[in-house]
């Protein structure tokens, strides 16, 4: 079994900036990638970024060059630094241990209870 617990959410206002933390736990962690989703109202869950074994990272178009991952440590969480935030990144945000399939992230049951981050105007 593998357990992610996440914190770090909030209100800020936007231009702010918030860190997420993914304490990730359990069975061959070491194996799998961990990838941050955010469900905003009304909307699916999208996949934000990831950090793969091995220290490589990918980001969604809306996000690159404000946020930033870190690299998967068995030692530490996986944390998610977001900076310049935006009314249109609240949303419920997630963070899930998955496999690259063909160098594409794919999402497993091991899913965190999720964080609130919401963004004023």
């Amino acid at each position: 079994q593998v357990q992610l617990v996440e914190s770090g959410g909030g209100l800020v206002q936007a231009g702010g900036s918030l860190r997420l933390s993914c304490a990730a736990s359990g069975y061959m962690i070491s194996i799998y990638a961990i990838g941050w989703y955010r469900q905003a109202p009304g909307k699916s869950r999208e996949l934000v970024a990831f950090t793969a074994p091995g220290g490589s990272t990918n980001y969604t178009d809306s996000v690159k060059g404000r946020f930033t991952i870190s690299t998967h440590n068995i030692k530490t969480p996986v944390y998610l630094q977001m900076n310049s935030l935006k009314p249109e990144d609240t949303a419920v945000y997630y963070c899930n241990a998955g496999l690259l399939v063909d160098r594409e992230y794919r999402s497993t049951k091991y899913w965190g209870q999720g964080t609130q981050v919401t963004v004023s105007s």
